[in-house]
């Protein structure tokens, strides 16, 4: 099981990386044809948008499950350390609660717009939302393992993974 999360992960992060090439390389060249040759790709727009997106979302899932999300702990931690357990499950629960927000609304707002197609690209516009519902489902799934299983989000820095 261990072994297919960790695939999981790690073909998440060769996706995002994957999109960000192809991102660089379509700006890039949009760049050199628009001032080399006076022309352009008018889909890359659009596309290096939707790749953002979906770069930023997987991003967002990417650094909650590894713990690398901005937070200052030191508060509870200096003044407060027995109520630490508490603390973070509860940050979990504002968590998993936000990401149900999230993935709910993403949901809606996907499936009202499937039918909506671009005109440049001739991509429906849920495309763009649909990485909404990915993440907030994957960010609510964390949030559950963690309020079940706290010991679940401490680093490995020896091994550069989560345990």
């Amino acid at each position: 099981m261990k072994r297919a999360i960790r695939r999981l992960w790690s073909a998440i992060d060769l996706i995002m990386a994957g999109l960000l090439v192809a991102m660089i390389a379509l700006v890039f060249a949009n760049v050199v044809l628009r001032y080399g040759f006076s022309s352009g790709i008018r889909q890359t727009v659009e596309l290096a948008r939707l790749w953002f997106i979906w770069i930023v979302m997987l991003g967002a899932v990417t650094v909650l499950h590894r713990g690398e999300h901005l937070g200052m702990p030191e508060l509870v931690e200096n003044h407060f350390p027995r109520a630490l357990p508490w603390v973070n499950r509860f940050n979990w629960l504002v968590i998993l609660g936000s990401s149900v927000m999230l993935t709910w609304g993403s949901i809606r707002v996907t499936q009202s717009n499937w039918a909506n197609i671009s005109q440049l690209t001739g991509l429906a516009q849920g495309w763009f939302y649909l990485p909404g519902v990915i993440s907030g489902a994957m960010m609510a799934a964390i949030a559950l393992v963690r309020i079940v299983h706290p010991e679940t989000g401490k680093h490995d820095r020896a091994h550069g993974d989560i345990a």
